[in-house]
């Protein structure tokens, strides 16, 4: 039998059947140490092969099988680490929640999701969340992110749940019509509100950002995936404060950067790391302006294997 993982708790899964029933699932111990690269064997929307088994008066699934994955995000699992962690897979379209208010949301950060995203085809939509409460300066920021990102390939939209009568034309629904769509971000995005105000069935439990530590509060635990009508699919998953680069050979790096690839042709070297060489058009764009500081400085730390994230 087939099925899709809708919820990871680490060591039980919650598995969707064909007929739209769910089943608690776990996995066989020798697939959990098959190839297995991750700190994670499965993720939430893997479609897996598994067989029922008695547990006691209930009956459980055991997990043998997984289906080749369509792409996946993934990200080193912790600084220190050297493995990964599948945040989901399956993906149609990834909506990253950025905020410029606390939590702000680095640009480091996002430049890394897009690099991570890109590398296994799956499309990004950075949503500017809490616009409500945007300041003067904040809203000049919006505007050169939004200008920076656009320019660069990528798909933004602004939102706010508490005050929608300001964005008569933004919808989230018309961007995941008939997709399964991830929900990534720091924690305090506000991930979770969105999600309950486009299902409002689900009630995923929301807090304050801390008046602390200016950081958002985890209040989703473990990744799970909701279902919209028929058609949509929406994965919910932790707030993620960290995102380590992993998996992506050096030399490709530079072609998940729009402007890097397109001026890596005019290197002297082909081999050129955009780094330190003489004659790179990469870094002489970068010296003429041409090249924004905070785009290199993300490269950079991508290939100087940097941990500074924030």
């Amino acid at each position: 039998m087939k099925g899709i993982i809708i919820k990871s708790t680490g060591s039980w899964y919650k598995i969707k059947q064909a007929d739209g029933s769910t089943l608690d699932a776990r996995v066989k111990g020798k697939f959990r140490l098959k190839d297995i690269t991750t700190t994670n064997p499965l993720a939430v929307g893997d479609v897996v092969e598994y067989e029922m088994e008695p547990s006691g008066d209930d009956v459980v699934g055991i997990i043998h099988k997984l289906e080749k994955r369509q792409n996946y995000i993934i990200r080193k699992s912790n600084k220190l680490s050297k493995q990964g962690q599948i945040i989901a897979a399956n993906i149609d379209i990834a909506l990253l929640i950025v905020t410029l208010s606390p939590p702000r949301t680095s640009l480091g950060f996002i430049d890394r999701f897009l690099v991570m995203a890109g590398a296994y085809h799956i499309p990004v939509t950075l949503i500017f969340n809490k616009v409500d409460i945007y300041t003067q300066e904040e809203e000049h920021q919006y505007q050169n992110l939004k200008k920076m990102y656009e320019s660069l390939g990528n798909q933004t939209a602004i939102s706010s749940i508490y005050k929608t009568e300001l964005l008569p034309e933004f919808s989230i629904l018309p961007l995941i019509n008939n997709k399964t769509a991830l929900l990534c971000g720091h924690s305090g995005v506000g991930k979770s509100s969105i999600l309950n105000s486009l299902m409002p069935l689900v009630k995923q439990k929301v807090d304050n950002i801390s008046k602390i530590h200016l950081k958002g509060k985890h209040t989703t635990t473990f990744a799970e995936m909701f279902y919209l009508e028929d058609s949509i699919a929406i994965i919910d998953t932790p707030g993620i404060r960290d995102f380590g680069v992993i998996d992506i050979p050096e030399n490709e790096i530079g072609h998940y950067f729009t402007e890097i690839r397109a001026l890596m042709p005019k290197c002297k070297f082909n081999d050129c790391k955009h780094l330190n060489e003489p004659e790179c058009a990469v870094i002489e764009a970068f010296e003429k302006g041409e090249i924004l500081p905070s785009r290199y400085l993300s490269y950079m730390s991508i290939m100087e294997n940097s941990d500074i994230f924030d």
